[in-house]
């Protein structure tokens, strides 16, 4: 590690590991040279190599793609891909170590201004921050500069819920039973458990249990034209099973062996999400809900019997209880209903609005 004057009177700093030549910049002052060499001999006693961190961007996707590809879900590989066609070029070209807070909040501005959906963007930060912390991981660069910063908020309308209640849920089953009782039966047990489709599909008979309490243990999920792998977020949870729903899947799951799948057509098949819409004329009978919002449903009636929100996040399987509480805001909030009352309520003697109006 060296400070040299140059012949023009600057500072060329060296930095050196043992014997091998590991960089060198110049600087105006002596002062920037020293900091320069201290920044990086500190990087490199901590496993950081400054060299490391000089390719190209481009050239050390491709090697963590190639990891990815024996590692991951096809689906998440396939989203992974995309970092090719999203990253900027320009990003693209500089040396890794380069690539700090305000070049990941451009190329997310950029992505935006180009049209890209605000949740095409997120799923792309998503990557892109799993790139970088495999890049810490492996000692390429010190510091994942995408965990800093967050996608602006785009003027896309959000994609609302739109649950069932209790009794509509009901009534919708009615309606559903009239053109295939099996169907309709699989159904309104989504809208009790909050599967998930690609959960649903892959639920075998030996993740039904009945002791201590009954339940589904939700351990796979097999989305359509993909392998069975594992729940979103990769972990198990199990679902308890109402009254309301116990006898359906015991009738399901009498006479199967363990591993045949719970959920299945009359004739034993998987299901498919087109058949299913089809036959049960979804488009009319769904109100213009998703089959996704059965899982709503299943959460909102959770709250409204007054399951605590910390057990609703756990059946759900959601890892941040943020999420949980968009069905608290959705349903209402104690302090909501609270207002309500009082809006509600006579004004008593101290008298109010109501007063005002009556011209006291």
């Amino acid at each position: 590690m060296s400070i040299t004057k140059t012949a023009t009177g600057r500072f060329r700093a060296q930095l050196k590991n043992g014997r091998q030549f590991v960089g060198s910049r110049t600087f105006d002052t002596k002062t920037e040279a020293k900091n320069w060499l201290n920044r990086e001999r500190a990087a490199l006693d901590g496993g950081v190599d400054p060299r490391a961190g000089k390719e190209r961007l481009r050239l050390v996707l491709d090697r963590w793609l190639a990891v990815r590809k024996i590692t991951v879900a096809k689906k998440t590989y396939t989203a992974d891909l995309d970092l090719r066609r999203l990253i900027p070029t320009s990003m693209q070209n500089v040396h890794l170590s380069a690539v700090s807070e305000r070049e990941v909040a451009r190329s997310f501005e950029v992505l935006l201004a180009g049209g890209l959906a605000d949740s095409s963007v997120v799923r792309y930060r998503a990557s892109l921050s799993v790139f970088f912390a495999w890049c810490v991981r492996e000692r390429l660069v010190g510091k994942n500069p995408v965990t800093g910063v967050k996608v602006p908020k785009g003027s896309d309308e959000l994609t609302e819920m739109d649950p069932f209640t209790e009794d509509g849920l009901e009534a919708a089953y009615l309606v559903w039973r009239m053109k295939d009782e099996r169907l309709a039966d699989i159904l309104l047990v989504m809208g009790w458990t909050g599967l998930r489709w690609g959960e649903m599909r892959a639920m075998q008979v030996a993740n039904f249990v009945e002791v201590p309490t009954p339940g589904l243990m939700v351990r796979r999920s097999q989305p359509e034209g993909s392998p069975v792998k594992a729940t979103k977020g990769r972990s198990m949870r199990r679902v308890p099973l109402a009254d309301r729903v116990l006898s359906i899947v015991q009738g399901l799951a009498d006479g199967r062996a363990p591993h045949d799948l719970l959920f299945t057509s009359d004739g034993g098949s998987q299901l498919w999400r087109t058949a299913t819409v089809r036959v049960l004329s979804w488009e009319k009978t769904g109100q213009g809900r998703r089959l996704h919002d059965l899982r709503h449903t299943a959460a909102c009636l959770w709250l409204s019997r007054s399951v605590a929100p910390g057990t609703v996040q756990a059946w759900c399987g959601h890892e941040s209880i943020a999420t949980t509480n968009r069905y608290l805001h959705f349903l209402g909030t104690d302090a909501d209903k609270a207002g309500l009352n009082r809006l509600n309520n006579d004004p008593g003697s101290a008298g109010g609005a109501r007063d005002a109006r009556n011209g006291a």
